[in-house]
């Protein structure tokens, strides 16, 4: 009679890159490192590591509870060392594999484990709390600073605009329409930052722009003197009519008046200081692929034409120093003065690096001088960096230089990039530190939670509520970050860029030229973005939160995305509940560097544990219906017999912090769960019951 067939318990497999699972996590040529792997207590025969067609059977070191923990030391050369697993059965007839991804019934494909000698991402940003500010926006703390009328006179004829009315929708082509926000509103707010858990300020561009995103930098030496000191007539407060009576012509006497860009500097320098002395830390945009045409090196609009102290623009002469940092059209000079603009904008020239040495020092030495003293700027978060430059070869040749100038100044200073797609060839630990998670955080949730694509340009119900999708967009794109990166990757839900994830609830598909902005804040489900935010504090990951998410600010996509923070309007529920929600997070450390391990998906419910020894959580959102749901909960080393104490639920009727315990039972946490509810639920042992 034929024995009965002894199968490999697969939800009991596991392993990871934190330091729970190898240790150490990150290393450097000549290190050894022990990497463990987890199976069921007796359940398996051996495990295999397997790297490049060499197999090294590991060794079982340890039991606890209902696991067997088996380890294998390597010594790691100056390559990358890649791995992967291989698990037999106890009767040696069933064989299966593991990768990044988990248990494969094939071999390990391309989601393999990497050890990358040298890679190391700061330390710092792991888990932290940043907050993105879209300066403009925010608060107004002080009006003498406030752009005039008419103040730029841009050559496709649009003019200055100053918004009378905090709380107006933007309009269409909003680009130059400025609401007043300045650093020093952002300071008169930081009680209220740090009292909502904030560690991180994540700025749009504060250079010297002639327009409030300031994404066509025109200095990159210099604070704009509108978000920072504006000292020319120093001394008096401006009518409103002398400031409506302001020409474009006194432009130049305020925005490149060298008194008022040296105390914009000297102010940002104090306001550095005051976010250090508190605990924070501060990171800026740099828009280094392309600079605006207002820019110095070009001024096509003749801004510095004839100044003291500034050569002539690319733009202006021929003979400018700056010829080379653009690329310019082969015909004769001044018949055509045409340039390569970044997608064709004119108004945004692209730097032309392959044809200028100098040009490269240049955006060095500024990315240098900010995060140095005075200002000491903790990292940069930088713009389309994948696009910089014209060929892959020279994006990761310049990038490679940027790392190496950066961290010249501390190894500590971050360096985060804005990227769609596969990062991989960036983050080999010579290039970028980690990157704004759209593919493996924004994207997944809001398909997950609303069926809406990211900026609410279109509706997909094949992704609507599919746990199976979510979990598999999710691993597949932490395979591809290495453990240091992962854990310091920016998950945003919102941006300056796409659609606040509030309006994304109420899935309706336009934008504010299309339906009208009114239609961003109808139908919006909170109870469904208070599942977005458990979701944000509970992923692997820096929980980023863009101005105004946590007040209930909506908006479509750029620029109804921009609004400004409303300011004695807010949704006071809502930041509490984000207060409580950050502050589980903080508490928790397996939030920060523990390990991810999916636990159950259905249609509209997923399941997943992060742990680490001595503290391990069940993360349930259900976005469907009321049902009763088991989560396996044993599979993240909660016992039987264990309580696991809820920390913080949502729901459609809000939230409750209150505790509560549910015994672990068949070693499940057995729930029944309102409809559009998330719950974070933390183990207790029974010792301590």
């Amino acid at each position: 009679m034929e024995q009965e067939m002894i199968h490999i318990n697969r939800s009991a497999l596991f392993t990871d890159e934190t330091e729970n699972y190898r240790c150490p996590a990150e290393c450097d040529p000549g290190d050894t490192v022990q990497i463990y792997f987890r199976t069921e207590k007796g359940n398996v025969s051996a495990v295999y590591l397997r790297s490049l067609g060499e197999e090294y059977r590991m060794e079982k070191v340890r039991t606890e509870g209902r696991f067997d923990y088996y380890r294998h030391e390597q010594t790691i050369g100056e390559e990358p060392f890649v791995y992967g697993f291989c698990v037999v059965s106890l009767d040696g007839r069933e064989t299966c594999y593991y990768d990044r991804r988990g248990v494969r019934e094939e071999s390990e494909g391309r989601a393999v484990f990497e050890l990358l000698p040298g890679h190391h991402a700061p330390q710092w940003p792991r888990g932290k709390i940043f907050y993105q500010i879209f300066t403009d926006r925010f608060y107004n703390g002080d009006p003498y600073h406030q752009v005039i009328d008419d103040e730029y006179a841009y050559v496709n004829g649009l003019h200055v605009e100053r918004v009378g009315d905090w709380y107006s929708y933007p309009e269409d082509m909003d680009v130059h329409r400025f609401y007043g926000g300045d650093l020093q509103g952002i300071w008169d707010k930081l009680d209220y930052l740090q009292g909502l858990g904030v560690e991180v300020l994540y700025l749009n561009p504060i250079f010297v722009s002639p327009s409030n995103h300031k994404y066509d930098t025109q200095d990159y030496s210099a604070v704009d003197p509108h978000l920072g000191k504006l000292v020319y007539d120093e001394g008096r407060v401006l009518s409103e009519e002398e400031m409506d009576n302001r020409q474009a012509e006194r432009y130049i006497n305020r925005v490149t008046r060298k008194e008022n860009l040296e105390a914009s500097n000297a102010f940002f320098a104090r306001f550095c200081e005051e976010i250090h002395a508190r605990g924070m830390r501060i990171i800026l945009d740099g828009v280094f692929n392309h600079c605006g045409s207002f820019h110095k090196w070009m001024d096509r609009e003749g801004v510095y034409d004839g100044q003291e102290g500034y050569a002539p623009g690319a733009y202006r002469s021929k003979e400018s120093p700056y010829r080379d940092y653009f690329a310019f059209g082969r015909d004769e000079w001044p018949e055509n003065k045409s340039y390569e603009g970044w997608w064709n904008y004119d108004t945004l020239p692209k730097l032309n690096y392959e044809g200028s040495l100098q040009l490269q020092q240049d955006i060095l030495d500024a990315a240098v001088k900010w995060l140095s003293p005075p200002y000491n700027v903790d990292g940069w978060r930088l713009d389309v960096a994948a696009d910089l430059g014209h060929s892959s070869e020279f994006n990761h040749r310049f990038w490679q230089k940027f790392r190496d100038a950066v961290k010249a100044v501390d190894p500590e200073k971050l360096i985060l990039a804005e990227h769609y797609g596969d990062a991989s060839t960036w983050l080999l630990g010579d290039q970028w530190d980690s990157l704004m998670n759209y593919d493996g955080f924004m994207e997944p949730v809001t398909w997950f939670l609303t069926g809406m694509e990211k900026h609410s340009d279109r509706r997909d119900d094949r992704l609507y509520n599919n746990g199976e999708y979510f979990f598999q967009a999710m691993m597949w794109n932490l395979s591809r970050l290495p453990v240091g990166s992962a854990l310091c990757a920016m998950n945003e839900l919102s941006n300056h860029d796409h659609s606040r994830f509030l309006t994304r609830t109420n899935r309706v598909v336009g934008r504010m030229m299309t339906v009208g902005s009114k239609a961003a804040e109808e139908g919006i489900d909170k109870a469904v973005f208070r599942e977005a935010v458990i979701i944000q504090m509970s992923w692997p990951g820096a929980p980023t939160l863009y101005y105004g998410d946590e007040a209930g600010l909506c908006g479509f996509t750029d620029p109804d995305n921009r609004r400004s923070y409303p300011w004695g309007r807010e949704d006071l529920e809502l930041i509490e509940f984000h207060r409580y929600a950050i502050a589980v997070h903080k508490e928790n450390p397996a939030l920060t560097d523990g390990s991810v391990k999916p636990l159950t998906s259905e249609y509209g419910l997923i399941a997943y544990g992060r742990f680490k020894p001595g503290n391990q959580l069940a993360v349930v959102v259900n976005n469907g219906e009321e049902r009763e749901v088991r989560i396996p909960v044993w599979e993240i080393g909660v016992q039987e017999g264990d309580l696991m104490e809820r920390l913080i639920e949502t729901g459609p009727y809000g939230y409750n912090v209150g505790r509560m315990g549910v015994k672990v039972e068949d070693g499940c946490l057995k729930l029944k769960l309102p409809a559009r509810t998330a719950a974070i639920y933390r183990r207790k042992k029974r010792a301590d019951v």
